[in-house]
Order: structure tokens, then C-alpha cells, then sequence
């Protein structure tokens, strides 16, 4: 001992306590089917009397892995931690979960203006894989992603703008398709998208194709209500409804292309004396917690995030040579904005 100072066991100390040898040890602890229980129970006992742990870090290295799968959440540039989309953190938290059931523990980078992209942690050594998720507003944080792909890297991504990357997403179409069953099977006759088109926002547009391919099975002429950039998603929505009431549009029903958007919709529905849900429904996608919330609360469609964290894990630790994509299946959440 020096000033107070204590040496940390080694396995060595555990050998001798144990009256084993120090190879012995290690295998022991790594739980070699060749060594006797009596042997290991001893070893065991010797190693928790003294405060000896295992580094587990260098022992999976030395079995080939990590045992760490690095998580990069995307976030627009200037964005705060509180402004960034909570189904991001719903999904990151779900990874984390997936990751931990298959014995792996979670690097988690938040990555927003260039000088702070990264993703080189498996060739670093310091993950066995990547996921990457995120807004798809920072082009630049995906054109980097996208540039460091090759055979050899093992990622998976949610909310890519890019078909080619290994992508897990929400099955979108399907969504457009059941919110335009839901509006009609509600009362409602002429629901409208709201949204916009042609973005990077690639899960905007299938969520539209889903519920044009509806409309038109249902005799019904597909309608968009377009939206354009603003600071937020709740200003998106906000400005494409106002367009809607002050146009005059023969419209009862709104499926936006998130809640965030929706949200928007009904403050402005509400500031126009415009009931919802009675003169007109409103709609959206992802099951944000303030939709629970909002006057009325809002009535969604979502994926499972649990199971989309699970499909991306095991996109990552078990994808080969041909990795096919993955849909996770949504479902619909009735609330209060479309309750007729």
C-alpha cells in the first residue's frame, strides 16, 4: 500500500488463493467446460472474496467481438436535445434493450454538424457493429454515412434517404392505406395527405403512395396538401392547413405525415373555429406522447418501437452477403381526433 492506495487484484492472486494455477483461473471464469465444478466453484469463491472481476472487454476481444454495437442518432444542425423527434429516443432506447438481450452493450453518439461525424467504429475496434438513425433533414450527416459503405461494415439504418443502404423502416405504404380505411370507415368522405413530396423524406412519400393506392380503390380522388420548410414540423402543419381553410378546399379529413405535422393541423383548425373531430378528422403517424395529450388527442399510426429496435439489431448482427430489407409492421392507435 502506498498513501492509502490499493492494488488491484490480479487473477494471479486469485490463483494463489485458490491454490490453483493462473491459467486455471482464466479458465475457470470463461467457463471452460474442462474444468471441474468443485475446481470452479473454488476459483469463484477466491476471485469474490479477494474483489476480482474479469475484464470482459478483453475478454471478448480476444473471442473476436466487442460485445458493443455503436448507436449514431442524426439530428439536425442547431437542433437541441429537446427539439430532437421523440420517437428518435423511443427508437434509440429500444436498440439499446435489443442490443442488451443479445448480450451486447450500446455506444450512443448524437451527431449533428460535420466536424462531429463519425462512424468508423468497427474498423476501430471498438464496436461490432453500427445503427444509425435520425432526421433525414441533415443531408449532409447521410451523404457521409453513405460514403463510408462497403462489404465489410456491418450497419443498419432507420429513416434512410438512400434505397441502397441496409435500411429498416416502418411499412409505410401499408400505414396510408389503413388511415384512408379508418377516415372512411369513420364517416369521413374526402380525407386529404398532408405532407410533402419528393424530399429526403423518403417515408413521407410511401406513406402518401399508400394512401393514394386507397383512395383510388375506393373510387376517391387522391388529395395533397402540400407542405414547405419551416422551423418546425408543427409549423409545417400549422402553415398547410391554414392554406387548406383559406382556399376553400372540399376537404373533411387529414392524414399528416407525422403527428408533429398533425398537431400543427389542429391548433390551426382550432384558431379557424374548426372542430375536429366533428367539420373535419385529423390524423398522423408516430404515436408522439403529446398526442395523447392534445385537444383532442390525436389518433395515429405507428410501428412497434421494441420491434423496430429488435430488426435493426439483428439487420446488424446477423445480415450476410444479401441482407433484405425490413418493414416493421404499424398499427392504429384511435383517439379523438377522428371519433365522429
Amino acid at each position: 500500500m502506498n498513501g492509502g492506495s490499493r492494488r488491484r487484484p490480479t487473477s494471479f492472486d486469485v490463483a494463489e488463493r485458490a491454490g490453483v494455477s493462473q491459467p486455471t483461473v482464466s479458465r475457470a471464469l470463461s467457463g471452460s467446460p474442462a474444468i471441474a465444478e468443485s475446481t470452479r466453484r473454488k476459483v469463484v469463491e477466491a476471485a469474490e472474496a479477494l474483489g476480482y472481476f474479469v475484464d470482459e472487454r478483453a475478454a471478448r476481444l480476444r473471442r473476436g467481438s466487442t460485445g458493443t454495437l455503436a448507436v449514431v442518432v442524426i439530428c439536425r444542425e442547431g437542433d437541441s436535445a429537446s427539439s430532437i423527434n421523440p420517437f428518435a429516443y423511443a427508437l434509440l432506447g429500444s436498440v439499446c434493450v435489443a442490443a442488451s438481450q443479445r448480450g451486447f452493450e450500446t455506444l450512443v453518439s448524437f451527431q449533428a454538424r460535420a466536424d462531429d461525424f463519425f462512424g468508423h467504429y468497427q474498423e476501430q475496434g471498438r464496436a461490432d457493429g453500427l445503427v444509425v438513425i435520425g432526421t433525414t433533414t441533415n443531408g449532409q450527416a447521410w451523404e457521409y454515412f453513405r460514403g463510408l459503405e462497403s462489404d465489410s461494415r456491418k450497419v443498419a439504418y432507420w429513416g434512410s434517404p438512400f434505397d441502397e443502404l441496409e435500411w429498416v423502416r416502418s411499412d409505410n405504404r401499408a400505414a396510408g392505406r389503413l388511415a384512408v380505411e379508418h377516415l372512411l370507415a369513420a364517416g369521413y368522405r374526402r380525407p386529404c395527405f398532408l405532407g410533402a413530396l419528393g424530399t429526403p423524406q423518403v417515408q413521407f412519400t410511401e406513406r402518401y403512395e399508400g394512401y393514394a393506392e386507397a383512395m383510388r380503390a375506393a373510387g376517391l380522388k387522391p388529395c395533397l396538401a402540400p407542405t414547405v420548410n419551416a422551423p418546425t414540423r408543427e409549423e409545417e402543419g400549422r402553415r398547410a392547413a391554414r392554406r387548406l381553410i383559406e382556399r376553400g378546399e372540399d376537404v373533411d379529413a387529414v392524414f399528416a405525415a407525422c403527428d408533429a405535422m398533425a398537431l400543427g393541423a389542429i391548433e390551426a383548425f382550432a384558431a379557424a373555429d374548426i372542430a375536429v373531430p366533428d367539420a373535419v378528422g385529423v390524423m398522423g403517424f408516430d404515436d408522439l406522447v403529446a398526442g395523447r395529450f392534445s385537444r383532442p388527442p390525436l389518433t395515429t399510426i405507428a410501428p412497434d418501437p421494441a420491434e423496430a429496435g429488435v430488426a435493426l439489431v439483428e439487420a446488424v448482427l446477423e445480415g450476410g452477403d444479401a441482407k433484405p430489407r425490413k418493414r416493421v409492421p404499424v398499427s392504429l392507435i384511435r383517439r379523438g381526433s377522428t371519433a365522429r
